[in-house]
């Protein structure tokens, strides 16, 4: 798919999921294109995952607060987990996948990191301190295509099948999509 046929797909649609790698950029794209396009932005970090103090949401709440959001008719949804895409897919009219380069995503969240140390970002819950990346988390983005793509995939299939993805391979594409969005607006 072209960059214009994207923006366009982009202005087409109202329920959109951004998913990736930590580090990859996806809150920032999603936030851009939630702009352009008027549509409530939901981050799954902030609103669904965690609690204050970076203490992890009891799994049924979760799912239950997704369903709650997804259920309404525009929406930008930012985050992967793919154990909820059986929930998300079939409300969702298109996926925007960054699959950025695991050297690009970890100088993501050490840019990020450095960025935002001791405060909380705005896609987090209340709480939620950045922090330096520790050795568990380094390892997730670093083996994030081979240990989490192939979940992403097989979920995609099994629930989304007919849902088109975007797949943005740079930064350089990120930027691209986002000046004709922009442009078109």
């Amino acid at each position: 798919m072209d960059d214009v046929n994207a923006a366009d797909l982009l202005k087409s649609v109202s329920r959109i999921m951004v998913i990736g790698s930590s580090g990859a950029g996806k809150s920032t794209l999603s936030q851009k294109i939630a702009a352009l396009r008027n549509l409530p932005y939901i981050s799954m970090d902030r609103d669904f995952f965690w609690l204050p103090g970076w203490v992890k949401r009891e799994k049924s709440e979760e799912r239950r607060l997704i369903a709650d959001a997804i259920a309404s008719d525009r929406w930008l949804l930012d985050g992967t987990g793919p154990s909820t895409f059986d929930l998300r897919l079939p409300r969702t009219e298109l996926v925007v996948w960054l699959r950025l380069s695991r050297w690009t995503c970890l100088w993501g969240i050490f840019y990020r990191a450095v960025q935002q140390f001791g405060r909380t970002r705005p896609d987090m819950a209340p709480g939620c301190i950045e922090r330096i990346p520790d050795a568990e988390f380094i390892r997730y983005v670093w083996t994030f295509e081979a240990r989490t793509v192939p979940k992403i995939l097989s979920a995609l299939e099994q629930h989304g099948p007919q849902v088109p993805v975007l797949q943005l391979k740079s930064r350089r594409e990120v930027h691209r999509l986002l000046d004709i969005l922009a442009a078109r607006n």
